[in-house]
């Protein structure tokens, strides 16, 4: 922990609360914070009853909660180039650099196993995939092939194999005991898939999320690195010498030009958040790239000037307050919802369905009663890390 002005999130630079230092971009901080607020929101559903988009599709299809975990790992893949490039104009050398972002990476996979097991840590049930591994993995991965070499026209060539070789997997490799997909077995079968059946023959069934499957199998973050790549292709392009407003459009076509492949990709190969499948990389990345063009227009923008665009920022000082602090507030998040989950107010009741209910039998619809425990949790966790941003504490991994 620090009192200076850092970043939390993996490969990002140091900001300020206040200003923008000169080559950087807020919309980028902003833009995190509501992608963390929005995953502490989904997460955390006071019961089944939520809304659908506040729910991930149960198997094919895309709902706005779909969107939340890519467009992070498409941040990540920004920042690093910005992260990369501060310091080595610092001047350290790429062989600290590396080793930084080696214990990065460790730190947040050791995180990962312990938001997995909070609080009860017993190591037959531990999940030693999640979303913070594949973070982990990610960025590890990505920001050492930039360090190695920063062209982009590999890194643009990798992210194609990896999306069209994850399908010729998917699409054309035989699954053990089960045949041919798309011959023998329904292609995407929830449990008939090669991502499926690996997951099972590495781990027990006691250490997979859903038993059967993980959705953040091993072979499904191939297709994650494509999606992390695209973000490190974006902050390249972020970081040339062009016009912001050139670098907007540019994103913005990108954006719809994404978008509209995923699909058209979907007829053939379904967008499915739970496999990662290359249409879905391609639609949420693409929606990933919108997003950030309107942030970057709405608070970066040469138009109005950066002074306007600061001021118009302050209204959005929560989102802020997540996106600099935000792999701490995602933790934070996770062990709170563990914490009320195990402590029981009566014999087959715990805290999290007694608060639910409570709101609940105030408020007869029962979509709008999650959403309130939804806001309610998120607020929670929001305000100890309003906390750390008023006195600038930034956690660094």
């Amino acid at each position: 922990m620090t009192s200076e002005t850092k970043t939390a999130l993996v490969g990002s630079e140091e900001v300020t609360t206040t200003r923008i230092k000169p080559g950087r971009l807020m919309s980028i901080d902003l833009l995190r914070g509501l992608t963390i607020g929005f995953m502490i929101l989904v997460n955390n559903n006071g019961s089944r009853a939520a809304y659908a988009e506040l729910q991930h599709s149960a198997w094919n299809g895309f709902t706005a909660t779909d969107l939340v975990f890519p467009t992070f790992l498409f941040l990540v893949g920004v920042s690093t180039v910005f992260s990369t490039a501060s310091r080595l104009a610092r001047g350290d050398s790429k062989q600290s650099l590396f080793l930084h972002t080696l214990r990065r990476a460790v730190i947040l996979f050791l995180l990962g196993l312990l938001v997995n097991s909070f609080p009860h840590f017993h190591w037959v049930t531990l999940r030693f995939y999640g979303v913070l591994p594949r973070i982990a993995i990610c960025y590890f991965v990505v920001a050492t092939l930039y360090l190695i070499n920063p062209k982009w026209k590999n890194k643009l060539v990798l992210a194609i194999a990896l999306l069209i070789g994850y399908w010729a997997l998917m699409r054309f490799v035989p699954v053990p005991g089960y045949g041919t997909p798309g011959r023998d077995v329904p292609l995407l079968d929830p449990d008939r898939n090669i991502v499926a059946w690996l997951d099972r023959h590495i781990f027990a069934a006691s250490h997979l999320y859903e038993r059967t499957r993980d959705p953040e199998g091993l072979l499904s973050t191939l297709p994650a690195l494509a999606t992390t790549l695209i973000g490190l292709l974006t902050g390249m392009w972020l970081r040339t010498q062009r016009a912001l407003a050139e670098k907007v459009r540019g994103i913005a076509i990108a954006g719809a030009s994404c978008v509209v492949l995923g699909w058209l990709w979907n007829f053939s190969f379904p967008i499915n958040k739970k496999l990662w499948t290359s249409s879905f990389v391609l639609f949420a990345v693409g929606w990933s790239l919108l997003l950030l063009a309107l942030s970057i227009w709405m608070f970066d923008g040469e138009a109005e000037g950066k002074t306007k665009a600061v001021k118009r920022s302050r209204w959005f000082t929560p989102l802020l307050v997540f996106g600099t602090n935000a792999i701490t507030a995602y933790v934070f998040s996770e062990l709170l919802a563990g914490g009320i989950g195990s402590i029981h107010v009566r014999p087959g009741l715990n805290l999290q369905h007694w608060l639910a209910n409570g709101i609940l039998s105030a408020v007869p619809d029962p979509a709008f009663a999650s959403l309130l425990y939804s806001l309610g949790f998120v607020l929670v966790c929001w305000l100890p890390t309003y906390w750390l941003f008023r006195r600038k504490i930034f956690i660094k991994i």
